[in-house]
């Protein structure tokens, strides 16, 4: 790997702070930041690491071209699963580019912290972070001075939704030939209609979560997803399971209907997938699509783990548990950055961590 990354640093010192940086990410740490790494590399401090973070010249998206490229060779799939979500990285400060008071999955509330939308890589043989995209709120956008100060370039500083970060990301890897079948998220990418049609645009199917308030389009009109359980005999439900856990089989029940297209270029099959929690009968809505319906009546289960699930970042039953978005340093072989190692970041974002390969394979 240090091999295929080599021409993206100006120097060799750097280059060798990045191996031992992606070493110590993969390694059996309890935590990992530049401090905990540095000493398990036998360094007497973190300077080296905390300097190719913030300060050495080297090309990040290169090298995040580089990881992606060696995910596919590793673990590409022409079934594979692209999934968007965001995590959030908590701040003391006000400087940090992107930071103010916004919720963060990682805290599960509202903090002072960046947010980032991520793009994993899923399919059976492993997964893997292969983009990344840093959400810049208003706060930022509209207020050039700041925006000067941390060296954002001025065609950076437009506002973005982070549905519209994640059809960014999506478009990268479309244009990249990157193998891919499916795209999966929650409910914050799920409620935009633009993402949703840049998907199809791709020849994607996708497998949404919606909030339960949201309408969708029926023969019958538009009708509340919440109204339709109701509607369901109970010889409808189906009990499938979407993946292991602690205890066993996470067992749901599961029923779909056919949902109208979304508008008249659409082609394909859309549906609304709702599953039951028979224990405490929380319900979760999900829309779906796909271009062959035989695909997606064989591949929804697992593809309602990967876009439905309380945890976001938990994969199918066939794939482990996915760590790519968590920012918990004590996760094993996260692949978030060590960000408490680094000193105030200004632009370029993300920390370029971000970017040193080290993805996950199935254990």
């Amino acid at each position: 790997m240090i091999d295929r990354i080599a021409s993206r640093f100006a120097r060799y010192e750097p280059l060798r702070h990045a191996g031992e940086l992606m070493a110590g990410m993969v390694s059996g740490l309890d935590r990992k930041n530049c401090w905990t790494i540095a000493e398990h590399r036998g360094a007497a401090t973190p300077d080296g690491l905390q300097h190719l973070l913030s300060r050495a010249s080297w090309d990040a998206d290169g090298v995040r071209d580089d990881l992606r490229d060696y995910v596919i060779d590793a673990f590409g799939d022409p079934g594979a699963i692209l999934v968007v979500d965001e995590t959030g990285d908590v701040k003391k400060g006000v400087h940090s580019v992107g930071v103010q008071r916004q919720y963060s999955g990682t805290a599960g509330r509202i903090e002072n912290s960046q947010v980032a939308v991520y793009l994993t890589y899923a399919a059976p043989r492993g997964h893997a972070l292969i983009d990344r995209a840093l959400y810049l709120p208003k706060s930022w956008t509209d207020d050039p001075g700041r925006c000067d100060d941390a060296g954002i370039p001025d065609e950076q500083r437009e506002f973005a939704t982070k549905p519209t970060l994640a059809a960014t990301l999506i478009d990268r890897v479309v244009e990249a030939q990157v193998p891919a079948s499916w795209v999966a998220g929650d409910e914050v990418y799920g409620a935009d209609p633009k993402l949703r049609t840049t998907v199809r645009g791709h020849g994607l199917g996708y497998v949404l979560a919606i909030a339960a308030n949201r309408r969708v389009p029926t023969h019958a009109g538009p009708i509340r997803v919440d109204a339709l359980p109701a509607l369901i005999p109970p010889h409808a439900w189906q009990k499938h399971s979407a993946g292991a856990g602690a205890h066993g089989p996470r067992l749901y029940s599961w029923a779909w209907f056919r949902l109208l297209a979304e508008d008249d270029t659409t082609t394909g099959v859309h549906h609304l997938l709702i599953r039951r929690n028979d224990a405490t009968g929380e319900l979760a809505y999900l829309r779906c699509y796909s271009h062959d319906l035989s695909r997606c009546t064989r591949w929804w289960p697992w593809l309602a783990s990967a876009g439905a699930s309380r945890n976001r970042s938990r994969l199918p039953k066939a794939w482990p548990e996915s760590t790519s978005t968590r920012s918990d340093a004590g996760a094993p072989g996260i692949a978030g950055p060590p960000w408490p190692c680094s000193p105030t970041l200004s632009w370029p974002w993300p920390p370029r961590s971000n970017a040193i390969p080290h993805p996950h394979r199935p254990a």
